[in-house]
């Protein structure tokens, strides 16, 4: 028997959402509380009925911008494996896509906020590890079986450079020719026939 959640926790819910698309789209220092509930549909008041402090919040929107990063990546991925492509492959040529790029509400949110982690206070610097740790977790179950151990978080870091200094360039030519270069070269490196 399925135990439907409470109107507490639907509206909880839809606080962290609007605080995950938030902080992808302003960093840290944009995600104001007011703005966050009133995206919500909620008034500023209801904040601390939910949240013991902004910083909780944002441990959370960044845990919830995680698993929906993580989860339409893998949708993508799949389509691409269904259709005999290496999971590895898949998921490289997701994450560094033209839409991924684009995406910065709903992208990966170590890509949009990793360079003000270590800034933050010691529970949001943790939680944004923690979204860190994930993203090269991803990478490993992905990699050719013969790939070297330690290779997961230098792919990660290829990753997430890539996708940062991309959305630094712009919209343009620049951009896409950068992302379309490391899939190559991170391909070529790790996805060769007879690593799989």
């Amino acid at each position: 028997m399925t135990i439907a959640p409470s109107k507490k926790q639907l509206t909880h819910e839809r606080i962290v959402q609007a605080a995950a698309q938030a902080i992808r789209r302003g960093g840290f220092s944009g995600l104001g509380v007011a703005d966050v509930m009133k995206q919500a549909g909620l008034t500023h008041g209801g904040f601390y009925a939910h949240f013991a402090s902004r910083e909780a919040l944002i441990c959370e929107a960044l845990e919830q911008a995680g698993r929906d990063s993580a989860e339409r990546i893998a949708r993508h991925a799949e389509a691409r494996v269904a259709k005999g492509v290496s999971p590895f492959r898949a998921f490289v040529e997701n994450y560094l896509s033209d839409a991924h790029c684009a995406a910065l509400e709903a992208g990966c949110p170590v890509a949009a906020l990793a360079a003000d982690m270590p800034r933050q206070s010691a529970d949001v610097s943790r939680a944004g590890a923690e979204r860190v740790r994930a993203l090269i977790a991803a990478v490993q179950r992905r990699l050719p079986a013969k790939a070297e151990r330690d290779a997961a978080p230098v792919i990660a870091a290829h990753l997430v450079g890539a996708l940062q200094l991309a959305r630094a360039l712009g919209d343009g030519a620049d951009a896409k020719a950068l992302l379309a270069a490391t899939r190559r070269q991170v391909l070529a490196t790790y996805d060769q026939p007879g690593k799989r």
